[in-house]
């Protein structure tokens, strides 16, 4: 009678871990790779973008809101980056470097770096990916192919509502969680 039990609570843990096994399988075949933009012109992307939203991350934690970026390009064909926000005890901010992840692959596939120049040695490069870019370059959605970072950008400090629910389809199609985006406070400077 024991051993009939047994025989039957390890059928029923096989079954369950088969099913738990298929379904992640299937899961994990839905999730395709993430997709940066097509047609990208860098040139068009300088400037000032206004953050959104972002998913949580532990570089930006301190930031409570006013989150700014910019982008200027250099002569060496890199780009200087300048984030800045508001945090309880002041603005701060983070100077970087980005550039072409590849130059034979998408112009729309960045690294960044914000670690001090005399660690310029290190490999120390961070995925940036265009992954949406409305056609007069207004609004974007940048990640990280893991999934890990993302943000959502405007060249306003805040857009209407169709525009962000657009933007938040986007970063549904390309896999990301919309529950995970945390919206960000402007204006409060």
């Amino acid at each position: 009678m024991r051993a009939r039990r047994l025989g039957i609570l390890l059928a029923c843990g096989a079954v369950a871990a088969l099913a738990v096994t298929a379904r992640t399988v299937r899961v994990a075949a839905q999730v395709r790779p993430v997709s940066p933009v097509e047609n990208f012109d860098i040139d068009k992307y300088m400037g000032r973008w206004f953050e959104l939203a972002r998913y949580p991350n532990r570089f930006q934690k301190r930031c409570t809101g006013d989150v700014v970026v910019y982008y200027a390009r250099r002569a060496d064909g890199r780009v200087d980056v300048k984030n800045t926000c508001a945090t309880a005890k002041g603005p701060i901010e983070a100077k970087g470097v980005a550039r072409r992840a590849d130059p034979k692959g998408p112009a729309s596939v960045l690294e960044v770096r914000f670690a001090p120049a005399f660690l310029s040695f290190l490999p120390v490069w961070g995925d940036y990916w265009v992954l949406d870019l409305a056609p007069d370059y207004s609004t974007a959605v940048v990640g990280s192919p893991d999934r890990d970072y993302l943000w959502v950008l405007s060249r306003t400090p805040d857009v209407d509502q169709p525009t962000y629910a657009r933007l938040v389809e986007a970063v549904r199609d390309q896999g990301f969680d919309p529950a995970r985006l945390v919206r960000t406070r402007q204006g409060a400077r």
